[in-house]
């Protein structure tokens, strides 16, 4: 009876090398292939590790195209590993179209768990770890961020993002406008790498730090942001909302007292530079 093979999901570290598990190692010795998204770095993974195992680019611009392919070698009986450049694959990374071809094909697709940023960077932040939702990295245009960030005001739950650092700085600038300057907010940069910083405080605060010091605007970035109160006054939340609209046209401090005006809440809560 003809047996299809495994497709290996394999997580691998975000930083420092020594966080791969011996079964990730494993795993990668023996698989036909790699499927990794990029090439150049999963060669140097497996050097260090003193493996050299046959290669496949899968990366959003050939995955279509590559996932029949890579079914069809399964389905003749070979096992392949996925990778991403690092930590769990298909988190913000590519992944997604194989695992679910895979899948439809009826082959077993079997997790390597392992290293991920935004499980890392949760559980040190000292926010509320019961329930949290991740959005991946937020648009990088603008006025869309503003607006998505408005969006997710009112939301109870922790908020876990991925940032680069060429945004950062206008990430927190607009964060201080959707959530007020008083949510508690945790930066973790670089994590398990050498320049490692978790920063924790108000989003106020957590911005100043960013904006004073050049080295806090370097490396990758996981943000988590406080949810609001299951009891958060409605006024507050609809002023914020408001407050980020308008401050897109408008001089902040009169942004803030006309959503101020409209909404009910107090001006402090929806400027907290003031």
């Amino acid at each position: 009876m003809h047996v299809s093979g495994t497709l290996f999901v394999v997580a691998t570290p975000i930083g420092n090398l020594g966080d791969i598990s011996p079964r990730a190692l494993e795993t990668l010795k023996t698989v036909a292939a790699i499927c990794a998204e990029d090439t150049r770095h999963t060669r140097q993974l497996l050097a260090h590790f003193g493996m050299e195992r046959p290669l496949i680019a899968l990366h959003d611009h050939n995955e279509d195209g590559q996932s029949a392919q890579l079914v069809a070698r399964l389905q003749a009986g070979d096992s392949l590993a996925l990778v991403s450049d690092a930590g769990t694959p298909l988190v913000s990374d590519p992944g997604f179209r194989l695992v679910r071809a895979a899948r439809e094909a009826g082959i077993k697709v079997s997790p390597v768990p392992g290293a991920s940023a935004l499980i890392a960077a949760l559980s040190v932040a000292g926010l509320p770890s019961d329930r949290f939702v991740f959005e991946g990295f937020l648009p990088a245009k603008p006025k869309a961020r503003r607006e998505h960030l408005a969006s997710l005001a009112s939301e109870t739950r922790t908020l876990i993002f991925y940032e680069s650092s060429h945004r950062i700085e206008d990430t927190l600038i607009d964060a201080v406008a959707a959530f007020g300057g008083e949510r508690r907010v945790v930066l973790a940069r670089e994590l398990t790498k050498l320049f490692e910083t978790v920063l924790d405080g108000s989003m106020l605060a957590v911005q100043a730090q960013v904006a004073a010091d050049p080295n806090q605007r370097k490396g990758e970035f996981v943000l988590l942001v406080q949810g609001t109160s299951e009891d958060a006054d409605a006024s507050i939340t609809e002023g914020r909302r408001l407050y980020a609209k308008l401050s897109e046209h408008l001089p902040p401090s009169t942004a803030a007292k006309l959503a101020a005006e409209l909404s009910g809440a107090p001006r402090k809560a929806l400027y907290g530079a003031e």
